[in-house]
């Protein structure tokens, strides 16, 4: 009896220690506030696209690299792509951080639509993103330090998440191989750990070859391109009576000529293909490519397509995702100041939505049923089926506010946005502590990963063979 209670006791003293170690280095994130807001802004200022983010990269590099990590850049045949490591040893946690902007929604940190004078903008906050990740990676590293223990923490600097694909030729390079447990985070108008659906992506730009000529003078002797696109598009939009209900098909024209009397003897369209499972995106796809030689076929022209981007669906692993839900939960959510909830309310009338700061304040309560509907893509998927993988939301932008928006420009260019950066970071380098403490965690992860990936699973790649995309945002 005397043993059990000294066990007890030991236990007890064991895990108030580490508490207050945790507790200090939630300490230091907060106390560095200042330095990564500034990184955060700069990367919002630069909006850079994907594969081009030089400088974004670099100044996430820096940071890390004044923090005492050892830098690799450059990889898996991608400039922007780094990973910054920091320890030696079991466990290895991998931290994934993004810094891609999106074309054409360059926006002030306004209330109001006006753009920045720029070219593309951070509406899916990965400015914020990369820079949280990168704050809970050196809080992860002074956890190792200061209490001398054993692990690795590696930071995952990803490009191109936007359509890219940027961490799938991260994944076929092997980056992930060796770590146990990868963590992420998105920002959001909410704060929640559920496990949320993510659908598996082909993205191909098809480009189309006719002959131009007079379009009145000469019109028999002209074969349109733009023409092959329209009859592409018009087949594809039919097709959409015949998928799942649970397919997403977008396109996008990129060319489509250059004057009206002008026959266009080049055009092309990008299309992206989506579904909640790899298998039938496949099946999609060719479909879609299917119509484009339909199209070329009765417009008399040729026709080719470059693969862009392909990713899996999410793996989630429900250990993992409670764990972020619990400690999303322990760092709690924040309150606007008066002039934050005057921005707010200006945003919430300009989304027609009255404004509910429910979970701006508290955190979502934990769901872990599934809804696949209205649900985007992300390369995170490939990363979640090479080793346990999980996420989270953190509210950086006004209640309301959907990604790829000209409001979450504006509030993530706000301390709004800081504020739910921060709490990104601690419920990150929170978790990354106890699964260095608590090694049974990542094992129980690896068991539940093993069972929901199968024994027979083999990674291939959507993209096929193709080298990254280096241009696709040209």
């Amino acid at each position: 009896m005397r043993n059990y209670c000294l066990s007890v006791l030991i236990c007890f003293y064991f895990n108030l220690h580490s508490q207050k170690n945790h507790f200090d280095v939630l300490i230091g994130i907060e106390n560095k506030i200042n330095k990564y807001e500034l990184t955060a802004m700069k990367i919002w200022d630069l909006a850079e696209m994907g594969y081009q983010e030089k400088e974004s990269s670099a100044l996430l590099q820096k940071l890390l690299k004044e923090e005492g990590f050892v830098i690799e850049s450059g990889l898996a045949g991608i400039p922007t792509a780094f990973v910054a490591s920091y320890g030696s040893g079991y466990p290895e946690i991998a931290i994934l951080g993004e810094y891609d902007a999106l074309p054409g929604l360059s926006q002030k940190a306004k209330p109001y639509k006006i753009s920045n004078n720029g070219n593309a903008g951070h509406a899916c906050g990965h400015h914020l993103f990369g820079t949280a990740s990168a704050a809970a990676a050196i809080a992860i590293k002074q956890y190792l330090f200061k209490n001398n223990k054993s692990g690795t923490i590696k930071f995952f600097g990803c490009p191109a998440e936007e359509g890219g694909s940027g961490k799938v030729y991260m994944t076929k390079a092997g980056l992930f191989d060796d770590s146990d447990i990868a963590l992420h985070w998105h920002a959001a108008s909410i704060n929640g750990a559920s496990p949320k659906p993510a659908l598996a992506n082909k993205s191909a730009k098809f480009r189309f070859y006719g002959i131009s000529s007079h379009a009145a003078a000469a019109p028999d002797k002209g074969r349109s391109a733009l023409d092959a696109v329209e009859a592409m598009n018009s087949m594809v939009n039919m097709m959409r009576e015949h998928v799942d209900e649970s397919t997403r098909i977008h396109y996008v024209i990129t060319r489509g000529g250059k004057a009206p009397n002008v026959v266009p003897d080049f055009a092309e369209v990008y299309y992206y293909s989506r579904h909640t499972n790899r298998d039938e995106v496949i099946r999609v796809f060719d479909r879609i490519v299917n119509a484009a030689k339909g199209a070329a076929l009765g417009t008399g022209t040729t026709m080719d397509y470059e693969m862009i981007g392909g990713t899996h669906e999410l793996l989630h692993i429900e250990s993992l995702q409670k764990q972020l839900h619990n400690n999303l939960v322990k760092v709690g959510g924040y309150s606007y100041s008066e002039k934050e909830r005057i921005f707010a309310e200006e945003i919430s009338k300009s989304l027609g939505v009255t404004l509910n700061v429910e979970f701006v304040e508290g955190i979502q309560p934990y769901d872990s049923s599934i809804q696949a509907k209205g649900s985007g893509s992300t390369d995170v998927g490939d990363v979640s089926f090479a080793l346990p993988t999980a996420g989270f939301n953190a509210a950086t932008w006004v209640p309301g506010t959907p990604a790829h928006s000209w409001q979450a420009v504006a509030a993530g260019g706000t301390s709004i946005g800081i504020k739910g950066m921060m709490i990104a970071a601690k419920t990150l380098a929170l978790t990354g502590m106890q699964l260095i403490d608590e090694p049974k965690l990542i094992e129980k992860a690896k068991k539940e990963f093993n069972i929901k990936r199968g024994k027979d699973f083999k990674y291939v790649p959507l993209i096929g063979n193709r080298e990254p995309a280096l241009n696709y945002r040209n």
